[in-house]
């Protein structure tokens, strides 16, 4: 029986239940809830938290390895592999080939449509996820590293809101050049803690936008915030 959840390019897209389990637990590592190397809770014991079947979180579980987000031991359990600390950490020789203004290209041809799809498809799990993620970068005072963390994780779930499997593994690429070292340098020497309450503050007017189902808002908001990377990026204040 083929299992879709080992594709490689991410392109499976699980039932709403698998779904919702595999948002819970990127959500905890992105964020380090689940600590790099950290063994997760027993598939039992996430069942019994997340109210799924062991199966679920299983199939769950399948996914966010082949994301390389965790790494299996047979007889020991599963480890948190995702390390947000290292700079330049991809996971593709493409992200690590593409440069600043390329990807900020990518960007602006990927994120407007992305957003615009997410408000369409997402579901209230979703949206409620994606809230999850915004209370922690709300809460994120001087810290820039954990604030870019939360805003991968924020895009990512936005993707994958979209239900478009292509555009999901096309933005897991854009992601990845993300993180690379020039970009983890450039945020620590810009986001100020004012600056960070202005992302902050975009971040949740994106937020609301998507709440309410407002495509035009969102995708305005999501325009405002590339033009404000794009400034960041050629470090006009």
């Amino acid at each position: 029986m083929h299992n879709p959840a080992s594709s490689p390019d991410g392109a499976y897209l699980p039932g709403a239940t698998v779904k919702y389990v595999i948002e819970t637990l990127s959500t905890r590592i992105a964020t380090q809830e689940y600590a790099t190397e950290e063994r997760l809770p027993s598939e039992r014991q996430l069942a019994q938290e997340l109210g799924v079947a062991r199966n679920t979180v299983r199939e769950a579980l399948d996914h966010l390895e082949s994301r390389g987000m965790i790494r299996r031991r047979p007889g020991s359990g599963s480890f948190v592999t995702y390390d947000p600390n290292i700079d330049g950490q991809t996971l593709s020789p493409v992200a690590a080939d593409t440069g600043p203004l390329q990807l900020q290209v990518m960007r602006g041809i990927i994120e407007p449509e992305m957003v615009r799809l997410a408000v369409v498809n997402m579901s209230p799990r979703q949206i409620e996820a994606l809230s999850v993620v915004l209370s922690k970068m709300e809460r994120v005072q001087t810290d820039a590293t954990a604030f870019v963390r939360l805003e991968e994780e924020f895009h990512r779930l936005l993707a994958e809101g979209t239900g478009n499997p292509l555009l999901i593994a096309c933005y897991n690429l854009v992601l990845d050049a993300r993180r690379q070292s020039f970009r983890a340098a450039m945020y620590r020497r810009y986001l100020t803690p004012v600056r960070l309450a202005t992302y902050q503050r975009g971040y949740n007017g994106l937020f609301n936008a998507i709440a309410a189902r407002d495509i035009e808002e969102a995708s305005e908001f999501m325009k405002l915030a590339l033009i404000e990377d794009q400034r960041m990026l050629l470090q006009e204040d």
